[in-house]
């Protein structure tokens, strides 16, 4: 996704080219913020992939059933090279020296991070169960049911990690406060997704194996991470960071996105039996997750604009939690749960109605900039 590189501004050095807090852009600069037009309808394709991948699992089920059966150690090989390829090219463009600016942000990387890991979680767990097993208890088995709030727990506990650098971008964001509160978030994940996947699972009488989880967070979080941050610096040692920005990381393209829609192909052939018996349960599992978005949202936007936060950083700190690293979820439940699994379907779900959800959010959050840049100007 090439606009990921752009909006993030990755090099450290440019950081210090950033305007005022909420200063207007410069003239033309608007009409270049936007989504290019594969990512901008991101969830058609979702949805196109979701009807081929249920259609080839229905219609030629010795497909899913053979590449379902390429597993070593718990992890399914197609799955694991498919979300390497999305998770790779995310971690090229995190420069972790951005952890260095931590104090120029204060309030807004205060804001984030207790939203992000001491809310987020909690209330992605509570809403989930409420719905899931309760409210809709009457349409969903209960077993069923326990599988769907295993995957929302992964969805809940793994903040974005490559969207936000979109989203960033086009509420015209700090793009240095951008860097710094990914770099933070996913330093934490390293030591904080499990011990809290595991705490929920636990409390939502889930068997938690310990093993396959850590196995997990290695090889999805540690190891993506540490290639990722050593690749990085070896090219930019080697042909400087203007030729890895311009060059290598445009070389990706859209990899990320067509790995992801090559990944719900899969998933949902995986999955097709199930969702063919139940249709229903796809809409069921949205509604706790849209209640999810637009809570943490409003929580984060409206505590930054409570602090007087600039827009400039209120915006991405609102957006970093309401979104999700799914892609991360969807590796992680493969591993614990089968790629059969109703953890698996929810975090797939969580795909489809993301993009639609965070582009309404963005709009919402360009709207009320001025009401940001008169309550900064009377502090």
């Amino acid at each position: 996704m090439p606009e990921l590189h752009t909006a993030a501004e990755t090099p450290a050095a440019r950081t210090d080219r950033r305007p005022a807090p909420d200063a207007p852009p410069p003239d033309g600069e608007d009409k270049n913020k936007d989504l290019g037009f594969f990512e901008r309808y991101l969830s058609l394709w979702v949805a196109l992939c979701i009807a081929a991948g249920v259609a080839l699992g229905a219609l030629v089920p010795a497909v899913p059933e053979r590449l379902g059966a390429l597993t070593v150690a718990q992890v399914n090989l197609p799955v694991a090279v498919l979300v390497w390829a999305m998770i790779f090219p995310m971690m090229l463009q995190i420069d972790f020296r951005s952890v260095l600016g931590v104090r120029r942000h204060p309030k807004g990387l205060t804001v984030t991070l207790v939203v992000n890991w001491l809310v987020k979680p909690f209330t992605m767990f509570a809403l989930a169960w409420l719905f899931l097993e309760v409210i809709f208890a009457p349409f969903i088995d209960g077993a069923v049911a326990r599988e769907y709030v295993a995957g929302a727990i992964l969805l809940g506990a793994a903040p974005c990690t490559a969207m936000v650098f979109v989203w960033s971008y086009l509420t015209k964001g700090d793009p240095a406060y951008t860097l710094v509160q990914v770099a933070i978030n996913d330093l934490i994940m390293l030591v904080a997704f499990a011990p809290i996947v595991a705490l929920l699972l636990g409390v939502a009488d889930v068997a938690v194996p310990w093993e396959t989880l850590f196995f997990s967070v290695v090889l999805y979080i540690v190891v993506p991470l540490a290639a990722g941050a050593a690749v990085r610096t070896a090219l930019i040692r080697a042909r400087g960071a203007g030729w890895f920005d311009n060059v290598f990381l445009a070389r990706f393209g859209s990899a990320t996105v067509v790995a992801l829609l090559l990944t719900i192909v899969l998933l949902f052939s995986f999955q097709a039996e199930q969702i063919l018996a139940s249709p229903f349960h796809i809409a069921l599992i949205a509604v706790p997750l849209t209640i999810q978005t637009v809570f943490v949202f409003a929580l984060a936007y409206g505590w930054a604009y409570a602090w007087r936060v600039p827009h400039r950083v209120a915006a991405p700190a609102g957006l970093i939690g309401a979104s999700n690293f799914f892609e991360m979820a969807v590796a992680v439940a493969i591993v614990l749960f089968g790629v059969t699994s109703g953890a698996v379907l929810v975090t797939v779900v969580g795909v489809l109605i993301e993009v639609p959800l965070m582009l309404a959010l963005v709009r919402f959050a360009n709207q009320t900039r001025p009401a940001f840049a008169a309550r900064v100007e009377a502090a």
